[in-house]
């Protein structure tokens, strides 16, 4: 016995001579001739143009790999931890090979008859990830561990996990953790938690079966590991455990998650940046910085979402977008729904959804990211039609639908929606330097990428009546003028080829009353009045001081309605010469272009500011708009609580546009809602009551930490008392304030060429 264990011992024993001499020799033969490791040391990775807003949040990317390059020092901690607890415990005590680790594969690779298990280190991983192939052969694995100790000899052990940390493939396109964060959970990698840093590290091992967005089971499940890792190993302790383990991740399901969503700019940027830098800034790590800023862009953003979810409720519900097959069994029916929606984007914050069951009180849906919520009784009644059973079952809402929910606000009461046909722009600006603070082109980019803000031309409708009053103004009518509120026939040659008898929005008629009632109430038959005292010519000269387009907007009385067309931008840029007392700017969105080491490659300025109306025209022109919000078409908005803020609605013919323009000192922004191929908005859907909410939400958050700036009067400008209804001047403290050019005040010797007195 003694001498069969001598036998045994020395045969072990010659066969690891052997095996190190093999090892030895193919060590001598391999070593000197491995790659050079200056792909390392001189690290310079393909990374995406990425596009910021003024206060650095990320809204747009454009390369092959999305990637990030992060310094170590700039990663949490604990997702540092969570990468070693997945991937490699003793990374800082190894020297690039994990000898227990290797042994341990090698026994498991004995039992399963073949090379099926790894002992990949960290270090191995950058040198596979660099330099080699993924296939599971032993030259393979030979040459990956000494290129593994040729890295650890000529690179730190941070600097390492600092390649690691950047160039890994984490699924989704996503190249490196910072990209990884910016994908799934739509944010910088410094603003992640716990949570999060869990799931992150636990894609590396299977990047495409623990994807959270494709299988969202198993990425739980990998998660729960790298936390259980992480507790065993002393990372974390029993509370911070728990916490994270019960944690709902908010995993985003677009291909492109931004700290907000601005896809139609980034476009505008990155045709740009193409024209003057070529293919180069899809790998060079190019970084532009737009005037946008965040806080705005999410106003814009959710009033947007509110103003096209309250138009839709407006017009009820159009029914399911889908109809499921579902399983008695439960497992079963989850994995069709989660199948089913994994085809399905949000759209805009309208979230997929499969009904799982409705009753008299409640209809439940799955979400994808696996929660369940219940729409109440109201959303029982919007969808009442579709729950006939005289339906064919294919348009019946039950379960099995897929569907669209929504809600305002975090916390707020889910909604039963659908996917709108109806399209929105939305655009604020600086009125002081042109500088676009937001921009929403459309209601989803991913469906329509036209961008409506700068592209989409259509009729004003009376958001233009402004331009003709600032007009007026100029040719001695005042606010205190009085017109008549009555029946018109306008003449072929003013309109550019038939008759026309203009009526006001509602049909009814008023008689006499003041330029500034007229306004605030939107009177189509006062502003053709205002319109022919003014002249049409001279109006058409003024209205071009402005910058529109003006072969957009022919010289005829139609002008008076807003019947020439702008675009949302021009528009805004137009009221932006109100809000800033008389200057005309240049929308404009480039701050800045920096290498991806944040060199200044190009910077930008304002374009320079140009008198274009008497600021006495720009102030009184203003306080006429602000009593469209006082007392007209606009006062929902005096929900906002300032008195500041000035505007006007529009609404064209047939309702096929609403729109709402409006200012106060530091924003001009404008909305409107339309169809592509213009057609009926449907009735009742006006400037007021489609397009000002939008305006309205997103004033509420972007004026927030902003105090009231009041408009300052400028010299030459008188204030009497008068009457108004009449406008007649009236004795002091009684009537009410208007405004006056000096010229034109009451009992001022009037200009010789003002001709008109009564209108």
């Amino acid at each position: 016995m003694t001498r069969w264990w001598q036998y045994l011992l020395a045969v072990l024993a010659g066969l690891a001579v052997s095996i190190t001499a093999v090892v030895a020799l193919a060590a001598a033969t391999i070593y000197p001739n491995l790659p050079s490791l200056e792909t390392l040391t001189d690290y310079r990775p393909k990374q995406p143009m990425r596009i910021f807003t003024e206060d650095g949040a990320l809204i747009g990317e454009f390369g092959e790999e999305r990637r990030a390059v992060v310094r170590i020092k700039d990663t949490p901690k604990f997702l540092r931890q969570a990468i070693l607890a997945a991937e490699d415990e003793r990374f800082y005590q190894h020297g690039g090979v994990d000898t227990l680790g290797v042994l341990r594969a090698a026994l498991s690779n004995v039992i399963s008859g073949g090379a099926k298990e790894g002992a990949s280190t960290i270090t191995m991983q950058v040198a596979r990830n660099f330099f080699l192939s993924s296939e599971k052969t032993f030259t393979r694995k030979i040459n990956e561990a000494l290129l593994a100790i040729k890295i650890e000899h000529a690179l730190s052990k941070d600097e390492i996990l600092e390649l690691y940390l950047n160039h890994i493939f984490l699924g989704q396109r996503a190249y490196g953790f910072a990209a990884a964060a910016q994908i799934y959970f739509g944010k910088p990698l410094a603003k992640i938690n716990l949570a999060e840093a869990a799931m992150l590290a636990g894609l590396p091992k299977a990047p495409s079966a623990y994807n959270p967005v494709v299988n969202p089971t198993r990425a739980k499940a990998r998660q729960l590991y790298v936390l259980g890792r992480m507790k065993s190993l002393g990372y974390i302790n029993d509370a911070d455990y728990q916490q994270a383990r019960a944690q709902r991740l908010p995993v985003k399901y677009s291909p492109m998650s931004y700290e907000a969503e601005a896809h139609h700019l980034a476009e505008l940027v990155r045709i740009r940046m193409f024209q003057k830098y070529g293919d180069a800034i899809y790998t060079s790590g190019m970084k532009v910085y737009t005037s946008l800023r965040l806080v705005d862009q999410k106003a814009a953003l959710s009033g947007v979402r509110l103003g096209m979810l309250e138009f839709q409720r407006r017009r009820g519900y159009a029914g399911p977008e889908g109809q499921l097959k579902l399983p008695a069994d439960g497992g079963e029916a989850d994995k069709v729904i989660e199948s089913a929606l994994l085809d399905r984007e949000e759209s805009s914050g309208f979230l997929p959804g499969v009904v799982l069951a409705i009753d008299r009180q409640r209809i439940r849906v799955r979400l994808r990211s696996g929660d369940d919520i219940d729409l109440g009784a109201s959303e029982i009644k919007f969808a009442e039609r579709f729950l006939s059973t005289k339906l064919a079952k294919e348009k019946r809402l039950g379960r099995g639908s897929v569907v669209r929910v929504a809600r305002v606000d975090p916390g707020a009461p889910w909604q039963l929606t659908y996917l709108p046909q109806a399209e929105v722009a939305f655009v604020a600006l600086d009125p002081r330097n042109g500088a676009i603070r937001a921009m929403v082109g459309g209601f989803d980019f991913s469906r329509n990428q036209f961008n409506h803000v700068t592209q989409a031309w259509r009729q004003a409708g009376s958001s233009f009546k402004p331009f003709i009053y600032s007009a007026a103004l100029e040719r001695g009518i005042t606010p205190a003028s009085v017109f008549d509120d009555a029946p018109i026939t306008i003449d072929p040659a003013e309109t550019g080829g038939v008759a026309w008898e203009p009526k006001n929005y509602d049909g009814t008629m008023e008689g006499p009353m003041t330029l500034r009632s007229a306004l605030a109430k939107s009177k189509n038959l006062i502003s053709i009045r205002v319109l022919q005292g003014a002249g049409v010519q001279f109006a058409h000269e003024h209205v071009a001081k402005f910058g529109f387009d003006m072969p957009r907007i022919p010289p005829y009385m139609t002008m008076a309605l807003g019947a020439g067309e702008v675009t949302p931008l021009s528009l805004a840029a137009a009221y932006a010469v109100f809000a800033n007392g008389g200057n005309r700017v240049t929308p404009w969105h480039l701050l800045r272009v920096t290498d991806k080491d944040g060199r200044v490659l190009e910077n930008f300025s304002p374009p320079p500011a140009s008198p274009a109306i008497d600021p006495r025209n720009a102030f009184i022109t203003t306080s006429l708009m602000q009593d469209v919000i006082r007392r007209g078409t606009a006062t929902s908005a005096l929900k906002l609580g300032r008195g500041d803020l000035a505007g006007k609605t529009g609404t064209t013919n047939e309702h096929h546009d609403a729109w709402f323009a409006g200012f106060q000192a530091t924003r001009v922004a404008v909305a409107w809602l339309g169809y592509d191929q213009p057609r009926p908005l449907g009735s009742g859907e006006t400037g007021g009551g489609t397009a000002l909410p939008i305006w309205v939400r997103y004033m509420g958050e972007a004026l927030k930490s902003t105090p009231e700036m009041p408009p300052a009067m400028p010299p030459g400008i008188l204030v009497h008392n008068v009457d108004g209804l009449s406008g007649a001047p009236v004795p002091e403290g009684g009537g009410i304030p208007e405004y006056f050019f000096q010229e034109y005040a009451p009992g001022a010797q009037q200009a010789s060429d003002t001709p008109f007195a009564l209108y």
